[in-house]
């Protein structure tokens, strides 16, 4: 398992992440416990997670991702192991039980959000704090035009401030971004300069070969800002994997389960997924894994958050920081993204 620095920090991150936010949903706690040591085992240093997960979010369900990994940390005793990130959700539809609707990006609701997030995860400080989603109304989750509304969301100097507070308190130690644009990340990085306050230190956003929306703005932002990419959904929700070609729903599986997600199943997405999956086994290579490797070999990546269900599928995931990409099979993924560029967003 490769390294690299996170930002400009003094911590370094292991190539491959581990995501959570199918742990109390789709698997129990045993299954997670199973899934962290076997990641452990295989160098993987770095864990993320939210407080609204797991997803899909649900009352029943709220905050139980969390609270699994506060007991492994007090059944292993490991805490001080691991690089744990979590996130603060903003405002948005569908989620008005967590923390009873106060998601503003204000200090009365960040503090009581890190606080709660603390407890459940059975720790005195979080690595990695990240602000979910913007509170403001702009381009994420899908959506790539921009449309300028006016809101009343907090002032991003604001939410800077109270961020950097909970570093000097101690609570956190460093602060990142998600589902964020360029304008955004750069706002951050010129409100920490000026006011001198804490620097942003990374950006999770969406990157796959369906999704490479990233490489437009962001990536620059990322490279010459020492502000990595934490890439998630990096298998598309597991149509790179192969296992949905041909509309086959496997039991149990993501999609099958839950109909709501379908940002990489419009038919331009299908189509595309098609060809990657037929170019990874036309040269031998897992799709899945071929997947993951082209994100993780990125340059601007500085992190690449896995998920999975089994540890069948752990284990395949894991395997792929071993699979170096010929020049043959890159070629091949560029001319399929310069037929079908970004067709699921």
């Amino acid at each position: 398992m490769d390294f690299r620095q996170l930002g400009r920090t003094d911590l370094k991150v292991s190539t491959l992440c581990l995501g959570s936010m199918t742990w109390g949903e789709q698997n129990s706690e045993a299954e997670a416990f199973a899934q962290i040591d076997l990641a452990r085992a295989a160098g993987i240093n770095f864990i993320d997670t939210a407080e609204m997960y797991p997803v899909p979010p649900r009352a029943e369900t709220y905050s139980k991702t969390e609270q699994i990994i506060g007991n492994y940390f007090n059944s292993r005793s490991n805490r001080a192991d691991w690089i744990l990130a979590s996130k603060v959700a903003g405002p948005g539809n569908g989620i008005s039980h967590i923390r009873d609707g106060q998601l503003k990006h204000n200090r009365r609701h960040i503090v009581a959000a890190l606080d709660a997030s603390l407890k459940r995860l059975q720790t005195d400080w979080i690595d990695l704090y990240q602000l979910h989603w913007p509170e403001r109304s702009t381009n994420f989750f899908g959506q790539l035009g921009y449309c300028h509304k006016e809101d009343n969301s907090t002032p991003l100097a604001e939410t800077l401030e109270v961020l950097s507070e909970q570093i000097k308190a101690g609570k956190i130690r460093h602060i990142g971004l998600s589902n964020e644009t360029a304008w955004g990340a750069m706002k951050f990085l010129q409100l920490a300069e000026s006011l001198g306050l804490a620097r942003v230190v990374s950006i999770q956003n969406p990157y796959n070969l369906l999704n490479r929306s990233f490489e437009v703005g962001l990536a620059e932002v990322a490279l010459r800002e020492q502000c990595g990419l934490l890439a998630y959904s990096p298998m598309a929700f597991g149509m790179l994997s192969g296992k949905y070609e041909d509309g086959a729903r496997p039991a149990n599986a993501r999609i099958t389960l839950f109909s709501r997600f379908t940002r990489y199943t419009n038919p331009q997405a299908q189509s595309a997924c098609s060809r990657y999956v037929a170019l990874a086994r036309e040269h031998g290579l897992d799709p899945a894994q071929m997947a993951l490797a082209f994100v993780s070999t990125q340059p601007f990546v500085t992190s690449n958050i896995i998920g999975a269900t089994t540890l069948e599928q752990l284990r395949s995931n894991l395997a792929s920081t071993d699979l170096k990409l010929s020049e043959e099979v890159l070629a091949g993924i560029e001319a399929i993204h310069k037929s079908q560029p970004n067709p699921a967003p």
